[in-house]
């Protein structure tokens, strides 16, 4: 079997050549914003396997930063992380003004980020990747970042960076090619999800409370710990719970 210069076999490269050849007809497909953004998730974790988490960094038209999209409740914690500490890879490569690629082969070993990278380590991340999202003429400015987080050290080699950036120009090209693509309605959707995200959490911890004689805390904390244990994001479980709360009932902690 041939093998190519980055260890890469030759079936491995037509096989990946394959699945980027389906990722653009699904991006050239997809009508929102919110459907881009999902779609090269999607591709994210089959393409590059020791992908553990997942997000999207933007930038809003107040300059401030937002996670539309994300595999999972830890990595938008990884994201607002670094939007409160101002450090971070996908800080850095966000803005315009930053770097293609933001790279971190061992987060208990980088001193760039000294509040970021500790607080990460304790969420149990080691390793990051960080590509800026561009989204072409007339300004030809970064817009945000795709964020991957792998739970290993050196856990993101060389042929998933290049990968990476791969994923990023199809999620920028898609993105300037679909009619919402704008700030504002970016921002739109990280809102939306938000507040979709707050009022079924709202009803599950209502739940739990009137099962439980529970405090409002005590119940978040009883869903917080149900998604990491099944690594399911936390809302939806909340939307599960509160669907089928006449069948079901979270684990006691």
């Amino acid at each position: 079997m041939t093998g190519t210069q980055d260890g890469r076999t030759s079936a491995e490269d037509d096989t990946t050549a394959r699945q980027f050849a389906r990722l653009t007809t699904a991006l050239l497909a997809a009508p929102t914003v919110e459907d881009v953004l999902d779609r090269v998730l999607e591709a994210t974790k089959v393409l590059v396997p020791a992908a553990d988490l997942a997000s999207f960094t933007v930038i809003g038209t107040d300059g401030r930063f937002h996670t539309p999209a994300q595999t999972g409740d830890v990595a938008t914690e990884l994201d607002v992380l670094q939007y409160r500490f101002r450090e971070g890879p996908c800080v850095e490569a966000a803005v315009p003004s930053g770097p293609a690629v933001a790279v971190a082969p061992d987060l208990a070993d980088e001193p760039r980020w000294p509040r970021w990278a500790p607080a990460a380590s304790e969420l149990g991340v080691r390793a990051v990747v960080s590509t800026a999202l561009i989204p072409g003429p007339p300004s030809g400015r970064s817009i945000g970042a795709l964020n991957v987080y792998s739970r290993a050290a050196n856990g993101l080699d060389g042929a998933d960076r290049d990968v990476l950036l791969l994923l990023a120009t199809h999620a920028s090209l898609a993105l300037a090619t679909t009619d919402a693509v704008t700030r504002a309605e970016l921002e739109a959707a990280n809102l939306r999800k938000a507040i979709d995200s707050r009022d079924v959490i709202g009803q599950a911890k209502g739940i739990i409370m009137a099962r439980r004689g529970s405090t409002a805390d005590e119940a978040f904390d009883v869903l917080r710990r149900t998604s990491q244990d099944l690594n399911v994001k936390l809302a939806e479980v909340a939307r599960t719970l509160a669907a089928r709360h006449t069948e079901i009932d979270l684990p006691a902690y």
